[in-house]
């Protein structure tokens, strides 16, 4: 029998088809099919300005807003040799971490819904305003803030910001306290999800996974430790969060610890973000030199970068972007072989992908 998901259902996050080829209850094959929202992102890029690109690239995984801008601004200041000062480097990585904030809140409570618990979405849409309203208050966008520049940033962060941020990450730490009452703790949550598509350390690498799916197979590897550039994530204590086991418990728990991990490196941050200004001397005309430069950054779904190809015009020669989603769903054809027709659903809501980050 064949079994068609998608390409509308809530476990595609976005358009996507799945094929499953059954032998009774058992998936004895699984192809994902996407393509059905091809957006152009790196040819449309080829034909935008630099300060025009921010815009266009907010949108790549709609869910990260902010942290999709900074790859391809620190590639950019990376040939046009320009450095941001100190204080816009400490309030991008905030803005950064709060990215991954409202992006996981909605991954915790995402994945309970997929496996039959519908109150923690409630909980996740409640608790995720608290980081949306902080992101608009400095950005004006809750979704798409277009607030990183080529030397710095748009403007400086409003009064009362960073009090209002430190009970913004008290509220988040409590959401994550109930995640773990009504989720981790849950039996039925758990016989969905341990055990359940394990991912061995040597295959999630030969898939290219990376992020919380990577680290979730016992892969101690960060971005933001082991190769940050133009962030200031060395100036902070925090800790990369792996677990042993690679299955869908384990994607989840480790997305849970990195999403209190975020709070206190944001409180970390709020406490020690230095005065000065906020932008950097560049040329009102922004005319990148000839070169090419590749920046990555450990964003919410993995790892995502920009090559920036120039010929020292207005606007970019090429520009190849990767995302982490299509890695993330790449595996799935290996992972759902031999797995029974409910524990789809889980494996793919723990994979965790945005299907614009997919289709780009």
């Amino acid at each position: 029998m064949t079994l068609n998901i998608g390409p509308q259902h809530p476990v595609t996050h976005g358009t996507l088809r799945i094929v499953a080829k059954l032998d009774g209850e058992q998936v004895i094959a699984a192809e994902p099919l996407a393509g059905y929202m091809h957006r152009g992102y790196e040819k449309l890029t080829e034909v935008r300005t630099y300060p025009q690109v921010t815009t266009l690239v907010n949108r790549i995984d709609w869910l990260g807003s902010f942290a999709n801008e900074v790859p391809f601004i620190l590639a950019a200041e990376q040939l046009m040799e320009v450095e941001a000062p100190e204080r816009a480097q400490w309030i991008r990585t905030i803005l950064f971490e709060m990215s991954r904030l409202g992006h996981m809140i909605m991954f915790l409570g995402d994945m309970g819904v997929q496996v039959g618990g519908l109150t923690a979405i409630f909980y996740a849409f409640r608790d995720r305003e608290f980081v949306l309203n902080q992101i608009e208050a400095v950005t004006g966008g809750r979704f798409h803030p277009n607030f990183d520049r080529i030397g710095g940033l748009l403007d400086d962060l409003p009064k009362g910001w960073i009090a209002e941020t430190k009970q913004a990450m008290e509220k988040v730490r409590s959401f994550c306290d109930e995640m773990d009452d009504l989720l981790l703790g849950n039996e039925i949550f758990q016989e969905r999800t341990r055990g359940i598509g394990v991912i061995p350390p040597d295959v999630a690498l030969q898939y290219g996974l990376s992020g919380a799916n990577a680290r979730a197979s016992g892969i101690d590897w960060d971005i933001r430790r082991d190769n940050n550039v133009g962030l200031v994530y060395d100036k902070l204590d925090w800790k990369v969060w792996t677990h042993p086991d690679g299955d869908s418990f384990a994607r989840y728990w480790v997305r849970l610890q990195e999403t209190r991990e975020a709070t206190r490196m944001i409180d970390q941050l709020c406490d020690g973000i230095p005065s000065g200004p906020i932008m950097a001397k560049v040329p009102r005309i922004i005319k990148v030199p000839a070169g090419e430069a590749y920046v990555a950054t450990e964003n919410p779904l993995g790892e995502m970068g920009y090559h920036i190809v120039s010929k020292g015009d207005l606007m970019p020669f090429r520009v190849k972007i990767r995302s982490a989603s299509f890695n993330n769903v790449s595996i799935a054809p290996w992972l759902l072989r031999g797995v029974y027709v409910p524990d789809i659903v889980s494996i793919m809501a723990s994979l965790y992908f945005i299907l614009g980050d997919i289709d780009k």
